[in-house]
């Protein structure tokens, strides 16, 4: 480990930009720079390896929106509705026909039903867990590609590790670093979650956390649905002039390093970090970074139109940040899970919490992201991605996890349930696969979670086989799946 003893510091007034060691744990673990000089010294192996692939779609996408539905949605009661079955499987919402023809949604999703010629629905995302599949290893699958073998008796997995498998985002910001002075990776507006495991499945793991997305996590209770109006920008300017000023002494540490140790100098001569960190100060000085948090520059019209409430706003974000120039904006739903109240963990009161709160809100936010990037020319380089970690009991009253469920419940279900794709090459306007009678099981072309996340890589021109290592120096796959062609127009 390299140690080098700076002055001590000195208020941000003083001249001299002296050197302190508190500034030299900056230098290169700012999520901002979103590089390392250890991930740097790998990059270009690898860029020869993700290089590798080709066919439909492939590296379409120049950015990743994923819309998080963390809890696990009901695709019987929202995007699979089953009409000939029994009571206590048909749901209590009415389906509602499409801009497909044969194709209906449930009278939740007036909105999306009019936009569903833009998109590709999944009815067959499907997988078959090892032993209790509870919201956390789920979650940890869907965002990694892999599962994991410390899983309590709960069900739930240990807090989150250094040893983790990367988030997807963090594998595609190392791989594909943004082309604009931009932050690479947002998360917001809150982090993955259920009960007490927080973040697992969200960090850049054994990548190191010069990777990890920044997080946008605004103060207040999950209820308040004005929370993203208390965005504090200042947490991401710092006051222009004192950000600016401490990215300036990085700088100076940068060079002071690069002129003292040759060797430094010669092992990066061919990754352009200086580059890096121009466009990190260009960041802070153009204020490009700080405009796409002000939602308030939005006409009243727009901001309605995505819904005045967390989950729309957050939606509304993700457009702004991906045109300026963010590579990936994962929007997590605002609501932990294993919770109630606009939750999609729905083992008791579905009908009222699906109808009144998190239907609407869903129906609202997606509708408008996908619409709306697609009426500013970004939606053919821009692939959404809407998705829960599994979906909900064709059953309603059944316990399928160990929880208990009342008849308007319904409890966890990976064997089948729905996903959305939308943009940078998917197709518009069809539906991959299709569910049994009682939506139970796929009939035909089941997609794996992990096939998924490989989609992803690959319509951002990464070969999902791309070889990383992890803290031990093994070699592992992004993903041990291949993408689905079908997906791709």
């Amino acid at each position: 480990m390299w140690r080098i003893l700076g002055e001590p510091g000195r208020d941000l007034c003083d001249r001299g930009l002296s050197v302190s060691r508190r500034d030299v744990l900056r230098v290169g673990g700012s999520g901002v720079l979103g590089l390392t000089l250890g991930g740097a010294l790998q990059l270009q192996a690898e860029a020869a390896n993700s290089g590798a692939g080709g066919g439909r779609g492939w590296a379409r996408a120049k950015h990743i929106i994923m819309v998080y539905l963390q809890g696990g949605p009901s695709h019987l009661d929202l995007w699979d509705p089953k009409t000939d079955v029994p009571d206590n499987v048909k749901s209590v919402f009415k389906p509602i026909d499409t801009r497909l023809p044969g194709v209906q949604l449930t009278e939740l999703l007036p909105k999306l039903a009019q936009v569903n010629d833009l998109f590709t629905m999944i009815r067959s995302v499907s997988y078959t867990p090892n032993g209790l599949f509870n919201h956390t290893a789920a979650i940890y699958q869907m965002m990694t590609g892999y599962t994991t073998d410390k899983v309590s008796p709960s069900g739930q997995l240990e807090p989150p590790d250094p040893k983790d498998f990367p988030n997807f985002g963090s594998n595609i910001i190392r791989l594909k670093p943004p082309t604009e002075p931009m932050l690479p990776f947002v998360m917001l507006p809150r982090p993955l979650q259920e009960s007490n495991v927080v973040g697992k499945g969200g960090t850049a793991g054994f990548l190191g956390r010069a990777f990890d997305p920044y997080t946008l996590y605004p103060p207040g209770d999950d209820m308040d649905m004005a929370k993203m109006s208390k965005i504090k920008v200042d947490d991401l300017q710092l006051r222009p002039d004192v950000f600016a000023t401490r990215l300036e002494r990085r700088a100076k540490l940068r060079d002071s390093i690069v002129k003292r140790m040759k060797v430094v100098d010669e092992a990066v001569k061919d990754y352009t970090l200086n580059e890096y960190y121009d466009k990190a100060l260009s960041l802070i000085v153009s204020g490009k970074a700080r405009d796409a948090f002000n939602l308030d520059a939005e006409p009243s019209s727009i901001r309605e139109r995505y819904g005045r409430n967390t989950f729309g706003d957050s939606c509304l974000l993700a457009r702004r940040l991906v045109e300026a120039g963010t590579r990936v904006v994962e929007v997590v739903w605002p609501k932990v899970a294993n919770s109630d109240n606009h939750s999609w963990d729905v083992h008791v009161g579905l009908s009222g919490r699906m109808k009144n709160q998190s239907g609407p809100m869903l129906d609202g936010g997606v509708s408008a992201l996908i619409s709306d990037l697609d009426e500013r020319g970004l939606l053919d380089e821009t692939l959404v991605v809407v998705v829960g970690e599994f979906g909900r009991s064709p059953q309603r009253g059944v316990s399928t996890s160990g929880n208990g469920n009342s008849d308007d419940g319904r409890d966890h279900w990976p064997y089948c349930y729905t996903g959305i794709v939308a943009g940078a090459g998917t197709k518009r306007g069809y539906v991959h696969g299709e569910s049994d009678q009682t939506g139970s099981a796929p009939l035909r072309d089941p997609v794996h979670p992990g096939q998924l996340l490989a989609s992803m890589y690959h319509a951002i021109g990464i070969n999902p086989q791309t070889v990383v290592y992890n803290h031990l120096n093994q070699p592992r796959e992004l993903v041990k799946a291949e993408h689905v062609p079908a997906l791709f127009a």
